[in-house]
Order: structure tokens, then C-alpha cells, then sequence
């Protein structure tokens, strides 16, 4: 996979208009500023034309698939059409079926659930805890970080060749990395993976916000996302490609709506008919709304234009590399170099900083929103900033004062709405930082790096 933007002009793309985009915050050093939120990786920011979607909506919510009203009729209707919107959105096959779930997390625990009996699963230490954790009862082979693309090709294709050649095998593997931002050789992957008798989910989450996905043209078997990263509110997710192992598998919940007919038996128990459609593992009153929020967010970037999207978003990605380069102390992380193709995701460490401390500053001093951590990602990181496995540090802020050593990362996001101001701002704030350190004082409450608010501001 490879982002192409020479033939584009990302100047004929906006930002596009995002809830918040006008919320100030106060400073520690006196006044407010318009927050700029930099954690799309995160939470992207819901779009106001989703927003709008949904507030039109409302007044007419009624209960899906159980009711005989004009509403309830109406909600099935829009409930339906929105799977057929993201059917559309990534390119699914006629055969394939999508998944309304409440996440990534939910729709890869939801795909572990219906492994066949004795299934291998090859995951690579560079996943997100989303993609790498949920295959417990599986036989796992966990697989070390590569260091080019063409090295996990080939590292997939050497472990697929080893294994039992005739019992069921899937590959887990991100499209793009929520630690570097990188993309992955996920059509050369499939191919691999499919010549040796396997099938592949891919980790979309990080991918689908900033970049074109099509299962078809992937080859891919089944592809995950969470609608709170497509710029959709909290709640909904899809898993989304082949049928038959969800088909054949218990219910991943049941309950109403899974089931077509339940029936008494002479012995007192009771006989279920599952369906055999998505509806068997949607149990309980569906999320119509997390639904239609995410079906709203894929029309609207398809409406946007990809391909412009893709162009303004490598423009800022180009500014944010070569911003960070000017200063010395600070150090990108990647897996594949400087020249991978990658998304609005960059992770970085500061020479002389707790990452949680620098993190803390860009937002009370600045009012920069960015994440530190290891990002639910512990062994990429940790293999990134080539420490022991027994180092502390964990998904959110170590227990590290200011200045201590920390193993911990800072890492900024941006997507469709980020304004360049955003942008300009974090690059200043980062160079200021470092060169004149932080304007107040810190300690660490909770795990967490926060300003003193009972010291006065320190002389710039």
C-alpha cells in the first residue's frame, strides 16, 4: 500500500468542519487559547456533518427489527442502509457481511470468538493490544517486529510454511501503525498468507480515517475499525468480510435478535435457531445511532474526496517530520526509516524530558492536546526505544517525576479537520520547550504529570 500525492493540490481541500474546533482552554500562564487537538489516534473528533446527520435523526428514534411503528420502521430502514453504506465504503464483496460491534477491541474479540476449533493465529509484537491480546484460545505465534516491509513479508511467509499445512490459520495485521503511523504491506501480507492456505484480518482502525480501504482490491477475509477514529462518536465499530466462520459459530452474544426461533423441548430445555445473517452476532437493541454516525462519516469523506484528503494530510505529515528534524533532541520513531509512507501518526521522544512532563507543558502551557505513553502498543514501543521487557512503564503515564528518565513515548495526531494554526503552533511549542524548558512547575498526581498549581509561572 502507498499514498501517492504528486498529481494532487492538497490546497484544494479544507480541513473539514469538526465539533470543538472553537472550544478555548485556560492556560496555566494566564488568558485562553483555542484548543488544538492533536490526538486523532485517539479520538479523531466527530464531524459536524455527522453531528447534523444524527441531530436530524433523533426525533425520530425508534427500536430496530422489533417494531410495526412508522418510527421503528423508519430506524430499520436507516439501520439497514447504513450497513449497506459501509459495505460500499470498503469495498466488500457480494458474499461478505458486516458487523455492527462497539469497537476495533470488540470486533477482533467478536472474530477470536468464532475461530474454528484448533485454529493458529500469527500476530506480529507491533499491534496494537486490540489486535495482539484477544486470540487466547487460540495457538498463537507471536512474530518480532520486522524492520522493513519486504522483512515481514518474508517473515510471514517463512512461519506459514513451517505450520501445520492443513488446519485453519489466520493473520492479524494493522494497515497502519498507532505508534509510528507507518503503513503496512497489507495486500503483499494477504497474498503470503493466502498461498499458504491461511486467512488475514486487518486492524483498520488506524488506517480507514486516513486512507482508501477496500477489501476487495486488499484481498483481505475480514477488516475491523472503530467509528470514534472515522470521526464518528463513541460506540460503534464493524467487523466487516467473509461470512462462513461467523456463520458457524456460536453467537458472540445471545439474546434477542440473535436467535429466529426458540422453542421449548418435551425434556424442559429449550432449542434455539440462530440466524445465519450479521444479525447473529448483533444480540440485544442495536446502537442505531453509533450506527448511522458512522455511515454518515463514510459518506462524508467519500463526498470530501479521498484522494484530497490523503494529499493534505501528507502536506501536514511533511511539515510535522520536517518541524521535528530542526530539533536535535528530539527523536522520531519508526520501524521502517524515514521514507515509509505513513499517516497522520507520529511518535517521538525528547532528549532530557519525561515524556509525560513535555506532553503536560504542550497542554497547559499551550493548549496542545497530544497523548503520551506506550499507547496500548507496550512491546512496539518498548522495542522502539530498544529497552528491557522488564523496564517500567505502562499505558498511560509511568510513576516518573519531571525529568526523570521514562520509558515512555509523546506522539501526535492530526486528520481532516486539524487547521495548519494547529500544526504551526505544536511545531513552536516543541522548539520553545526545548530550547527554553517549561514556564511551570510539574509533579506527578495519580500518574499523572500535571501542573503545580500552587507555584508561581517560572521567568521565561
Amino acid at each position: 500500500m502507498s499514498v501517492t500525492t504528486a498529481a494532487l493540490d492538497p490546497s484544494v481541500c479544507a480541513p473539514l468542519p469538526v465539533l470543538g474546533q472553537d472550544v478555548t482552554v485556560p492556560l496555566v500562564t494566564g488568558g485562553e487559547v483555542v484548543y488544538a487537538a492533536l490526538d486523532y489516534a485517539a479520538s479523531a473528533p466527530a464531524l459536524q456533518r455527522v453531528w447534523d446527520d444524527v441531530a436530524a435523526y433523533a426525533p425520530y428514534y425508534g427500536s430496530v427489527h422489533r417494531g410495526a411503528g412508522y418510527l421503528s420502521q423508519l430506524s430499520t430502514d436507516l439501520f439497514e442502509n447504513s450497513r449497506r453504506t459501509v459495505a460500499e465504503f470498503l469495498g466488500c464483496r457480494a458474499e461478505d457481511q458486516v458487523v455492527f460491534t462497539r469497537s476495533t477491541t470488540d470486533s477482533l474479540n467478536l472474530l477470536a470468538a468464532a475461530l474454528p476449533a484448533d485454529c493458529q493465529v500469527f500476530v506480529y509484537e507491533t499491534e496494537h493490544h486490540a489486535s495482539l491480546l484477544p486470540w487466547r484460545d487460540a495457538r498463537v505465534t507471536y512474530l518480532d517486529a520486522p524492520r522493513t516491509p519486504a522483512q515481514a513479508v518474508e517473515t510471514l511467509e517463512r512461519v506459514l510454511a513451517d505450520r501445520d499445512p492443513y488446519g485453519p490459520a489466520l493473520v492479524c495485521v494493522t494497515g497502519a501503525s498507532n505508534v509510528t503511523g507507518e503503513l503496512w504491506p497489507v495486500k503483499e501480507l494477504a497474498a503470503a498468507a493466502h498461498a499458504h492456505g491461511a486467512r488475514i484480518v486487518l486492524d483498520a482502525a488506524q488506517l480507514a480515517p486516513h486512507h482508501p480501504v477496500d477489501i476487495a482490491e486488499l484481498d483481505v477475509d475480514w477488516v475491523a475499525f472503530s467509528g470514534h477514529k472515522l470521526y464518528a462518536p463513541f460506540g460503534s465499530g464493524v467487523l466487516a468480510g467473509r461470512a462462513d466462520w461467523l456463520r458457524e459459530a456460536e453467537p458472540y452474544l445471545a439474546g434477542g435478535g440473535a436467535s429466529r426461533k426458540v422453542s421449548r423441548r418435551a425434556d424442559g430445555g429449550v432449542d434455539v435457531d440462530w440466524h445465519t445473517t450479521a444479525a447473529r452476532h448483533e444480540a440485544g437493541s442495536p446502537n442505531v445511532i453509533g450506527v448511522y454516525s458512522i455511515a454518515s462519516a463514510c459518506k462524508a469523506l467519500t463526498e470530501a474526496g479521498f484522494d484530497n484528503l490523503v494529499a493534505r494530510e501528507q502536506e501536514l505529515v511533511s511539515r510535522v517530520r520536517e518541524g521535528l528534524a530542526e530539533v536535535p533532541e528530539v527523536q522520531v520513531l519508526s520501524l521502517f526509516g524515514d521514507d515509509a509512507p505513513r499517516v497522520g501518526v507520529i511518535s517521538f521522544v525528547v532528549r532530557g524530558w519525561n515524556s509525560s512532563h513535555f506532553a503536560a507543558a504542550l497542554s497547559a502551557e499551550y493548549g496542545i492536546g497530544v497523548r503520551d505513553g506506550l499507547f496500548c502498543a507496550h512491546p512496539l514501543v518498548r522495542t522502539l526505544l530498544g529497552s528491557d521487557p522488564q523496564d517500567p512503564g505502562e499505558c498511560g503515564a509511568p510513576e516518573a517525576e519531571p525529568g526523570e528518565r521514562s520509558l515512555n513515548a509523546i506522539r501526535v495526531s492530526f486528520g481532516a479537520g486539524t487547521p495548519d494554526e494547529h500544526i504551526d503552533r505544536f511545531l513552536r511549542a516543541v522548539s520553545e520547550l526545548v530550547r527554553d524548558g517549561a514556564r511551570w512547575n510539574y509533579r506527578t498526581e495519580d500518574g499523572r504529570c500535571v501542573p503545580d498549581r500552587g507555584e508561581a509561572a517560572r521567568t521565561a
